[in-house]
């Protein structure tokens, strides 16, 4: 079982290779284990990441076939089915690391940022349903000195929502906070800047030894 901190600097690691426009051999290669992956699989990471699809995990951190478990929904929000699903993967397979990944300019936090503002815009109930998870997290950033500054705005939003969704895994299942007290789960939050390329992990992430 590779360690919370190892898997960390694994995708630290890919991700500057993504960012600098190289990949490694071994993710180039990765489609060679096709055959070997028929019979399980053991990801380094379970990813629980937006659904734009300029962020997929994979070729953003330059993992492999098999290497990432990824959760993708739109802007990254908790539900109770993709916390079953991170239950799963973290107990099935023993992965230690559970990454959520926000990104800059998020197009669900734009939507519920414009929902907030004019709530009398028309939007589908199951949109709905998107927005308000997210609402709590950025409704109070709208009475701050941020409202005027839309830039700021949806970047502490971004955040914000990451930050919501990292504690929920943490505190809203009996099994990941076992697996998270006993066992050695980190759950961290992160940003993928569409500008750079690079992710920051922002939240926590564990001391180094």
């Amino acid at each position: 079982m590779i360690s919370a901190r190892e898997t960390l600097e694994r995708l630290r690691e890919g991700n500057r290779r993504f960012a600098s426009n190289v990949r490694s051999l071994d993710t180039l290669l990765s489609q060679t284990r096709r055959g070997e992956l028929q019979t399980g699989q053991r990801p380094v990471a379970i990813v629980l990441g937006c659904s734009d699809s300029r962020v997929p995990a994979e070729i953003v951190f330059d993992q492999g076939l098999g290497d990432l478990f990824v959760i993708r929904v739109a802007g990254n929000i908790v539900a109770p089915c993709l916390v079953g699903s991170v239950e799963f993967a973290a107990a099935q397979f023993g992965t230690r690391l559970v990454v959520v990944l926000g990104h800059s300019r998020c197009s669900a936090i734009l939507a519920t940022l414009e929902a907030l503002r004019q709530p009398t815009m028309i939007h589908s109930h199951n949109l709905y349903s998107i927005i308000d998870h997210i609402r709590p997290s950025v409704e109070i950033l709208l009475s701050a000195e941020l409202q005027h500054d839309t830039n700021d705005l949806i970047r502490d939003a971004v955040r914000a929502n990451v930050l919501a969704s990292a504690n929920h895994l943490r505190h809203g299942s009996e099994l990941l906070e076992k697996l998270i007290l006993n066992d050695g789960l980190v759950v961290v939050g992160a940003e993928y800047s569409l500008e750079t390329g690079l992710v920051e992990f922002f939240d926590g992430v564990p001391d180094a030894d």
